[in-house]
């Protein structure tokens, strides 16, 4: 099918034309100057081709702000359709070696790091009784990357917190995840079904560095009843916090990165009386939305589903 430009018809661009790698490249990154680093090729170089591209499409593709490249409503449809392309022909590309081989479908996972200590593992470990041969590629970062790696096709399936939905992204599952207070089993506010935020403040607290969601919405929460907090210990990385926990303190955390120290009767786990926003906080399961997952990833994100289900619920 040809395209009708001004100057007569242009063919349409290939996936693999420099063109559309070129603009994937910017669509994942929100920079001509950082995908220009990922490319090796010259910032100019980038642009013109981000120019060629929008002349022959009749269309911009992306909005030139202060802060990099945002993709016009254009350049979101365009996006999309080309990460499901390039997914589904890596998807048949893995089948048919796996007709030679014999092997099971690669799946690829990307996860905060909250999950990645004890979920993650325990699950990988059942999912390869069940799915012998398997080949398992699991990514960890911060929330924003999750979201990165899925939008740019890196990663299949993402697995987080939230606490709104996000432009190109479905959401496969979801489940109530309150930030909670977590105590050693001998702290005085451990009797308690349900802790006060004005009582929780009054102990030394392990909070996630301000990037972290619980650590927001705790903020929001304490702002709402002008509450102050002393942090006794901050870090982008919640699974050294766990093990430093000792009574007085009290660690803020979500129940299915705190569930197995709660069953093995470590720790305990309180949710919070009243504080309405340190409840709006939710689990999700993601993928890239609009994708149709193979039926190989279509079994890993059930047999995901059912260990958050079988995880979730602290006794």
């Amino acid at each position: 099918m040809a395209i009708q430009a001004e100057h007569g018809p242009m063919a349409a661009p290939s996936l693999h034309s420099t063109s559309i790698r070129y603009f994937l490249e910017v669509a994942g990154s929100g920079s001509v100057q950082l995908a220009a680093s990922r490319l090796f090729v010259a910032p100019s170089a980038v642009s013109r081709q981000i120019a060629k591209l929008e002349d022959m499409l009749g269309a911009s593709l992306f909005e030139r702000q202060p802060r990099g490249m945002a993709l016009t409503a254009a350049g979101q449809r365009l996006a999309a359709h080309l990460r499901h392309a390039v997914l589904d022909a890596e998807h048949v590309i893995d089948q048919v070696r796996q007709l030679g081989r014999e092997t099971s479908a690669r799946v690829r996972l990307c996860c905060t790091e909250g999950f990645a200590a004890d979920f993650m593992p325990a699950f990988m470990q059942d999912y390869w009784h069940a799915q012998p041969g398997s080949r398992v590629e699991l990514q960890v970062g911060d929330p924003g990357s999750v979201t990165q790696w899925l939008l740019r096709g890196e990663a299949d399936i993402g697995l987080k917190y939230a606490v709104a939905p996000e432009p190109g992204l479905q959401v496969e599952h979801s489940s109530r995840a309150p930030v909670l207070a977590v105590m050693a089993t001998g702290h005085p506010l451990a009797s308690q079904d349900r802790v006060a935020l004005a009582e929780v403040v009054k102990y030394p607290l392990l909070v996630g560095s301000a990037g972290v969601t619980a650590r927001q919405l705790f903020d929001l929460a304490c702002n709402a009843q002008g509450l102050r907090y002393h942090a006794e210990f901050v870090s982008n990385f919640s699974s050294v916090m766990l093990p430093l926990l000792r009574s007085p303190q009290i660690l803020l955390s979500g129940p299915l990165s705190v569930a197995h120290r709660v069953r093995a009767g470590a720790v305990v786990a309180r949710p919070f009386a009243g504080a309405t926003v340190l409840h709006q906080r939710r689990l999700q399961v993601l993928s890239l939305e609009g994708r149709t997952l193979p039926t190989p990833l279509r079994a890993c994100l059930d047999a995901l589903r059912g260990a958050i289900e079988n995880a979730g619920a602290l006794p």
